[in-house]
């Protein structure tokens, strides 16, 4: 639970923490990319002069439009009100040198805007901080769950409540869809319903709650067809209340104990079944940051000598599913009247 609560304080708040508050953390460096943990180098910032728009709770969520460039650099010195510098270079080479004149810098102070960046989890490929991209990642991973679990619920609650309570040619009905919905697998059924929404934030997590309902309704539809016998329906029903009241006022509450065991369980899938479709390009899109499309770009870099920038998503994306088994876990021995 410490885990989980960690979690989604870092992803409701990522612009906070990340180093790079730009949005999606998309300040490349292409000089620097692929560092290991703990790289530092001096970057000077040339302003652009462009104020970033968006009022201060848009930035504190969704960060800001970087318009200034950074230029990671080697050395610098000033000569005649004019600053030459030379960008950085690895493998021992020397960079090429350039100059700016100093005026571009508001009040000419120029040193405000050279400093030493250090990148934590070092960059990805393509230069960007990569502690920062872990991260804003955790948005999309984190909140899935929660979109998926929430749509799920309602179709799920919905469909189960009409099977169970009525029974009949209406249970057999809803019992073949959820058949046919439930022979079909999971993942190609999201990448079905991903490709007819089209490719985004929004229609993946659609996806993933429409194919994570079947599960929900069959908990519901036996709990209520066990409860639906009980002397406390039959009393509601003398009592004269209607099926809506009976379902949602009484019996409902009364089996939500499965159903949250269920939903831990779901959070856990939906995060894997994010993961696996941000790996096959078919989830978040770039420049979007995604703990599956972080694995995506750099898996091929286990064989070439730097895995952790494949690992600390992977280890990322497994902690957080086993935090929400492990509650599930735990609920379900909580909430088990026989134990």
């Amino acid at each position: 639970m410490g885990i989980i609560i960690c979690i989604g304080l870092i992803s409701v708040f990522a612009y906070v923490f990340a180093p790079d508050a730009s949005k999606n953390a998309n300040q490349m460096h292409l000089a620097i990319h692929s560092k290991s943990p703990g790289f530092e180098v001096q970057m000077l910032t040339i302003p652009s002069g462009i104020l970033s728009e968006g009022s201060f709770i848009s930035r504190l969520f969704f960060g800001y439009n970087n318009t200034d460039t950074e230029i990671p650099i080697q050395s610098y010195k000033l000569e005649k009100d004019v600053l030459y510098y030379v960008e950085y270079a690895s493998d021992g080479l020397q960079g090429e040198e350039k100059q700016i004149a100093v005026s571009r810098f508001p009040n000419s102070n120029y040193e405000s805007y050279i400093d030493t960046k250090s990148f934590v989890f070092g960059t990805d490929k393509y230069g960007r901080d990569y502690l920062s991209r872990i991260l804003i990642g955790s948005r999309i991973s984190f909140f899935i769950g929660f979109v998926a679990v929430f749509i799920s619920l309602i179709v799920g609650l919905l469909m189960g409540s009409l099977a169970g309570y009525y029974g009949g040619k209406v249970d057999t009905v809803i019992m073949w869809i959820i058949n046919v919905t439930w022979s079909i697998p999971t993942l190609l059924l999201v990448i079905a319903i991903t490709l007819a929404l089209g490719k985004g934030f929004w229609q993946v997590f659609i996806a993933v709650g429409l194919t994570m309902w079947v599960e929900v309704a069959r908990v519901v539809r036996g709990q209520i067809i066990s409860a639906k016998e009980m002397q406390y329906v039959t009393a509601a029903r003398a009592l004269g209340y209607n099926d809506y009241r009976i379902i949602t006022k009484h019996i409902l509450p009364n089996i939500f104990g499965p159903l949250i065991v269920i939903s831990a369980a779901n959070f856990a899938a939906a995060i894997l079944i994010e993961s696996g479709l941000s790996f096959l390009g078919i989830g978040a899109q770039p420049p979007m940051a995604s703990w599956g499309a972080m694995i995506k770009d750099h898996y091929n870099y286990i064989i070439l000598g730097k895995p952790y920038l494949a690992l600390i998503p992977g280890v990322c994306i497994m902690l957080l599913v086993m935090a929400f088994m492990l509650v599930g876990n735990a609920l379900r021995d909580a909430l088990d009247v026989k134990s």
